[in-house]
């Protein structure tokens, strides 16, 4: 009798500690999955309430694909959303914001982007048919291949854009900054850009036939075998520019200053050969 009581009593001892360890252990696991609760400053931007329509505001926000045609996304907020192939034709974006926002692909055709920001935003290969910029600042942003004929960016700021093989005929650009821009092999035939600032931009093998320059800056731009054919470069300064190699024939440079311009092997106003 004396054994079973010792027994017990060592059992009955033993019960609490157990359980004490279970409770212990169970309570590390749900202090563990109440760590992996995201916070609210965690949990991303309701993407769905953006897409119908009940708000503005989608930062970040993974928009791919969107469909967006003719929405009212002015003075919006969209800093780094993805809009990689969103179509946003006729898209009221008026102040809209949309730095570092990529938007590859998208179409943007006619949509309404004044004074939009769009510094360092990725827009290669998008569609800017008639698009309205004016005013938007681009700097830095990534424009490569991008379809821009008919578009108006008076006084947009481009400053150290990449534009690059990009279709900008046709398109109204006066008094925009285009310092230190890349547009090579870009096709800008009839495109005005009188006063704009082209200053070290780089215009190596692009088209400029007919494009209207009068007072524009393009001082120490590189325009290597680009072609200038019955441009307006009238009253524009091309003090040490690069010119070697372009076509500037019938280009009318009344009144340009050309100190130090590099003109080596270029078709100049008269059809001679620079040397």
């Amino acid at each position: 009798m004396r054994r079973r009581s010792a027994s017990r009593t060592r059992r009955a001892a033993g019960l609490p500690v157990w359980v004490g360890s279970v409770l212990v252990f169970l309570s590390a696991v749900a202090a563990s999955k109440a760590d992996d609760q995201p916070t609210p400053s965690d949990t991303p931007p309701d993407r769905e309430a953006f897409l119908a329509g009940t708000r503005k505001d989608c930062r970040g926000c993974d928009l791919r694909d969107a469909k967006l045609k003719r929405r009212d996304l002015s003075g919006a907020d969209l800093t780094g959303a993805d809009l990689t192939g969103a179509v946003l034709h006729r898209a009221k974006l008026m102040n809209a914001r949309l730095d570092q926002a990529k938007l590859q692909d998208a179409n943007l055709n006619k949509a309404d982007l004044k004074r939009a920001s769009l510094k360092g935003a990725d827009l290669s290969g998008a569609l800017l048919y008639g698009t309205d910029l004016s005013g938007a600042n681009l700097e830095e942003a990534i424009m490569t291949e991008v379809h821009m004929a008919h578009a108006r960016l008076t006084q947009a700021v481009l400053r150290g854009a990449d534009i690059s093989l990009s279709t900008i005929t046709e398109a109204e650009m006066t008094g925009s900054d285009l310092s230190h821009a890349k547009l090579k092999q870009s096709n800008l035939s009839g495109a005005n850009l009188s006063r704009s600032d082209l200053t070290f931009a780089v215009l190596d093998g692009a088209g400029l036939v007919g494009a209207r320059l009068r007072g524009a800056k393009l001082r120490g731009a590189s325009a290597r075998q680009a072609d200038f054919y019955g441009a307006d470069l009238s009253d524009s300064d091309l003090s040490d520019g690069d010119f070697r190699g372009s076509r500037l024939q019938q280009a009318d440079l009344d009144g340009a200053v050309t100190a130090g311009l590099k003109t080596r092997g270029a078709v100049l106003v008269d059809g001679t050969i620079g040397q």
